[in-house]
């Protein structure tokens, strides 16, 4: 007999939630206990259960019987489990759509829904995985109502009790740009949907970026675009991305660089990335992954991708026990022209520079001689840009705007010092 549905109207507010794992969602296993902390305000604690043995979730939560583990942060939960968290459009679909009791960290667990990014479930019973099921999901004939009703969010417009169904929490790692889950033909993927004050088509835009990255070399996140009706004369477009924290019916432990910098107390920085990278990799795909994401930094810095932050890069759990770099996601030109990444780059700190970007190449286990072959990779693909975001239909007025900062001097000059 299934367990009755969770519903913001029939949850009351609890002070103990459960973590299970959905690595294979036919069988949830229960991981451990979370709660609310005596000691710091809206802050979870975390505890394994003791028939737990698998796997630590991250490092930061070591498999230690009777251990208690928190962030010992207002809003936070410690490790993995923080990144189980919806992510901001998530909350705000939670604040504003769901509305549950009490709005803690615990209820940001466990309305963030039963297909959030990873493989971690969070459940109101230890016995039973009973947790916030979401669905069924929109489908291509619901894209034009989904994105109205989206709109409706940014605008804190009534939704109807029909359109409500359309707008779930956050589903992926990243920031605030509104998404969803589409239900295809090949199954479901994340939808992403332009913010009302953008100044260009961003999903469009992203899927060029994107597409542009795999022809410097990157392994990038499969996208696509579909049309939606235009908004004040203006073609507009939704993004769809492929889910790569899924195989098949299998889901896939995934951790943010925030998470594992923090589990390793370590800097902010794409130069300790790669050293995380070099501890936790499986040592015939270490080098690939460190030369990876060193193209990563460079074609972000060429692209006036400066919202590079360490929730926008992942790893995820492989089959035989070490991680790797899950496909480059949320990369776009940022056009604020900022000069400094959201990440460390080298020496000189977030500057956004190549000569930067050269200064801590034994971070990565490169040689200068294979950094400047990949800067120069990276370069002349870039340098192609405007052609590559023309054939996929960029408008005009979009490609003037881009062009103000990925063509200003500050960058142009750097990647043509290599092409």
């Amino acid at each position: 007999m299934s367990a009755p549905a969770i519903t913001a109207g029939s949850y009351v507010p609890q002070d103990t939630l459960f973590v299970w794992a959905l690595v294979n969602p036919a069988v949830p296993t229960l991981v451990g206990k979370l709660q609310l902390s005596q000691l710091v305000p809206d802050c979870a604690t975390f505890a394994y259960d003791a028939s737990w043995w698998q796997f630590p979730l991250s490092e930061d939560l070591p498999l230690v019987e009777g251990q208690t583990f928190s962030a010992g942060e207002k809003g936070s939960a410690p490790g993995a489990i923080d990144d189980a968290r919806p992510d901001r459009w998530g909350e705000r679909i939670i604040r504003q759509i769901e509305r549950p009791a009490r709005l803690s960290v615990l209820e940001m667990l466990l309305f963030a829904g039963d297909d959030r990014f990873g493989a971690l479930g969070v459940s109101v019973s230890a016995e039973q995985y009973i947790p916030r099921r979401l669905g069924p999901y929109p489908v291509l004939g619901d894209l034009a109502r989904l994105s109205a009703a989206v709109e409706d969010v940014q605008t804190q417009a009534p939704i109807t009790a029909d359109l409500q169904r359309l707008i779930q929490p956050g589903v992926t790692l990243g920031g605030a740009r509104p998404k969803a889950l589409l239900q295809t033909d090949a199954g479901p993927c994340v939808v992403k949907f332009s913010e009302l004050d953008d100044a260009v088509d961003t999903p469009l835009v992203e899927h060029a970026t994107l597409t542009l990255a795999a022809m410097a070399g990157m392994h990038v996140a499969t996208t696509g675009v579909l049309p939606l009706p235009s908004r004040h004369g203006k073609t507009r477009h939704a993004l769809t991305i492929e889910r790569f924290d899924r195989l098949g019916d299998i889901r896939l432990h995934c951790l943010s660089a925030k998470t594992l910098l923090r589990a390793a107390r370590l800097p902010e920085s794409y130069g300790a990335l790669a050293t995380v990278l070099l501890r936790l990799g499986h040592p015939d795909r270490q080098g690939a992954m460190r030369e990876e994401l060193f193209r990563r930094m460079v074609f972000n810095i060429l692209m006036d991708n400066t919202d590079d932050h360490e929730r926008n890069h992942s790893v995820r759990l492989t089959f035989d026990g070490y991680h790797e770099l899950t496909p480059a996601y949320d990369v776009v030109p940022t056009l604020q022209n900022l000069g400094y990444q959201a990440m460390s780059v080298g020496s000189a700190g977030a500057a956004s520079s190549l000569d930067n970007a050269l200064t801590e190449l034994s971070e990565f286990g490169i040689k200068r001689a294979r950094a400047i072959e990949l800067i120069q990779q990276v370069a002349r693909t870039v340098d192609g840009w405007e052609a590559h975001f023309t054939q996929l239909g960029v408008s005009v007025a979009d490609l003037e705007i881009l062009r103000a900062s990925i063509d200003r001097d500050a960058l142009r000059l750097q990647r043509k010092a290599y092409c």
